[in-house]
Parts: C-alpha cells; structure tokens; sequence
C-alpha cells in the first residue's frame, strides 16, 4: 500500500468525506445489485478511480489485483479500513483521474462509480481511461447524470447546481456523462439508464465499455 505527499484538504473535500461515510449505506442499497453484476468478474489488475471510503471493495473477486487512485486525502484512513477487512492484493495512491501515474496499457479493468460527476474534465479523464486499459480491457461505471431536458428533475439539478458543486466538491448532479462515454473512442460500449429513489440524483446510467 502506497501514498503520496498531498496538501492539505480543502472545506468541500472534507463535507465531501462526511457525506459519503454517512450517506453510503442508504445508496449501497439502491445500487448494489449493479454493482455485483459489472464487478464480481473482473479478472487481473483492477484500477478504481476515486474509490473514497473503499466500499467497492467488498464486490470484488478475492483474485484481482486492486489499485486505487484517491484524490481526497480525508478519505485515506477509510480506504486503509477498508483494505484491512479484506483479504485483497491492493494498494491506493493520491492522485486525480486526469493525469493517472499509471503506466500505458498496464491494467485489464477501470472501474468508476460516482466519480465522472466530479472530475474538471471528462473527456482527460477518459483518455487516461483508455491509455491505461491494455487490449481488450474494459472499462465499468455507475454514474448520476442529469435527468431528460424539460423535466422537473432536471431544472431541479440545474437550480441546486451552483451550491452542489461547491460541497459536493466539484460534481455536477446535471452532467450527461453519456454522451462523453459514447464519444470516447471505445471499441464496443454497453450502457444502460436507470433510476434510484432520490429527488436530485435519481438518474442513473450504468455499462460496460472494452478497448
């Protein structure tokens, strides 16, 4: 397990922490037949970007080999936590999903649950995505995205979007992540929509996409 010298967390990176240890078990329930199903056969090594508290953790097989990418330094102890409870080959490093220290076509799956909401930019942070997958390797994600243009969520999302991506550190509850994916460059892309119980970030896309 690895770290890597990093400043000093910033007010919305801590609220952001508190959310999640908190407000975790909630959405684990919503989303956790999802997450069986994209990550418990993931083979080899795994990359997790922004992992936060670890929760993923426990749906992996015990054979992969896992890193993680975390750039909220707050969420570091629980990700040692986390680490701890399992019997896993893993590491995590500091670092964000634009600029991954992560050697060119090293790792067999990237895997991302709530974290393209957050990052400055999407389409860097796929790159990477893509430069880091070796042949063939595939890419899994369950993201909140914004809810269908003319639709009372989506002027909800577009009114709270403001103050949201101040404590949210960064995320953007209105972000149409899935037209990003689609355009990144993937050889074959499966995504489907769905939708959780939650006033803001209800909607939901959920896939697979393989180098």
């Amino acid at each position: 397990m690895a770290t890597t010298p990093h400043p000093a967390p910033t007010f919305p990176q801590r609220f952001q922490a508190w959310c999640l240890v908190h407000a975790c078990p909630i959405y684990e329930k919503n989303v956790a037949h999802h997450k069986r199903a994209l990550l418990g056969d993931l083979r080899g090594t795994v990359l997790e970007i922004g992992p936060g508290t670890g929760v993923n953790l426990a749906y992996y097989p015990q054979t992969v080999r896992w890193i993680g990418i975390e750039p909220n330094p707050v969420l570091h102890p629980h990700l040692r936590a986390a680490i701890a409870q399992k019997n896993l080959a893993a590491e995590f490093r500091f670092g964000r999903a634009e600029s991954l220290d992560v050697a060119d076509a090293s790792v067999d799956a990237v895997v991302s649950t709530l974290v393209l909401c957050t990052v400055p930019d999407v389409a860097a942070t796929l790159r990477e995505i893509l430069r880091v997958l070796r042949p063939g390797g595939r890419f899994v994600f369950i993201e909140h995205v914004a809810a269908p243009p003319g639709t009372f969520t989506r002027r909800l999302q577009r009114f709270v979007r403001p103050a949201w991506n101040y404590f949210g550190d960064g995320c953007h509850p209105d972000r149409e992540t899935w037209k990003s994916i689609e355009s990144a460059g993937f050889a074959s892309l499966h995504l489907d929509h769905f939708r959780i119980p939650s006033p803001i970030v209800g909607p939901h896309i959920r896939g697979s996409a393989t180098k």
